[in-house]
């Protein structure tokens, strides 16, 4: 059975309560433009649950449970990837707060993929099969729905066409800059969560390439790395050197 589907834990800071989203809600917008807040929703069985902590490397599906929710990051961050027959990981993506996992298992009922903690993360569990009779009654969250799913299948042009190591690299550090400024945080100092391995996984690269991308970006003055902390010195060099791989997202 899938780990999405563990019992809600209570005592979680929280800045939502029965009428209102969290802040980093997925669909609180397109449910409030349509004048539903959380209590209406309660009353038409859609119940919004909050679940976790799930901790550093703790499983929230694995490849093949059976799908029955899709879950929005509260807090932390999430990483998906598939194994293939030799045992070689091959990580998807990466999830932020505010964020959508789970949306590729729609068509086949299945998880395609697992999804792994990376930090401490809590999530925003939504019965797939409720909040989807609900789209069809609101087309905002029709529209959201249909959003999500595209930028889902969108993510994955980073990683295709020949684009060289830097371009990879800046893409990826650009577009998580933006990502996290859309959810209200910093879009020029933020941690990495996730581990060097799992970045050069992600973008195709080996390690010690993108140690090397690092390292020249740091030299060049374009950011600054401390441990796991990152800062963007000049966006607009990074932003240049992204700018082919971001035109095609």
């Amino acid at each position: 059975m899938s780990d999405v589907s563990r019992r809600p834990v209570p005592g979680i800071a929280d800045d939502g309560d029965a009428f209102h989203f969290c802040s980093t809600c997925a669909f609180s917008a397109a449910c409030l433009e349509s004048g539903y807040d959380k209590s209406l929703l309660r009353d038409l069985h859609v119940l919004v649950e909050h679940i976790g902590p799930f901790h550093e490397g703790e499983h929230i599906f694995r490849e093949g449970d059976p799908f029955t929710a899709i879950a929005a990051v509260r807090s932390g961050t999430v990483k998906t990837y598939v194994t293939d027959h030799e045992g070689r990981e091959h990580v998807q993506g990466f999830f932020l707060p505010g964020e959508v996992i789970g949306l590729n298992a729609i068509s086949q009922a299945r998880y395609p993929s697992n999804a792994i903690a990376l930090d401490s993360v809590v999530l925003c569990r939504f019965s797939f099969p409720n909040i989807a009779a609900l789209a069809t009654r609101m087309p905002g969250l029709q529209q959201q729905l249909f959003k999500l799913l595209s930028l889902d299948i969108g993510k994955a042009t980073l990683l295709s066409g020949n684009f060289s190591a830097d371009e990879r690299m800046a893409a990826f550090l650009i577009t998580l800059s933006r990502r996290y400024a859309a959810r209200g945080f910093s879009p020029n100092r933020f941690l990495l969560t996730m581990t060097r391995t799992d970045i050069a996984n992600y973008l195709r690269l080996a390690s010690e390439t993108v140690s090397r991308v690092f390292r020249r970006f740091q030299d060049e003055g374009m950011i600054q790395v401390e441990r796991r902390e990152i800062e963007l010195k000049d966006r607009k060099q990074l932003e240049t050197l992204a700018e082919n791989v971001l035109r095609s997202t």
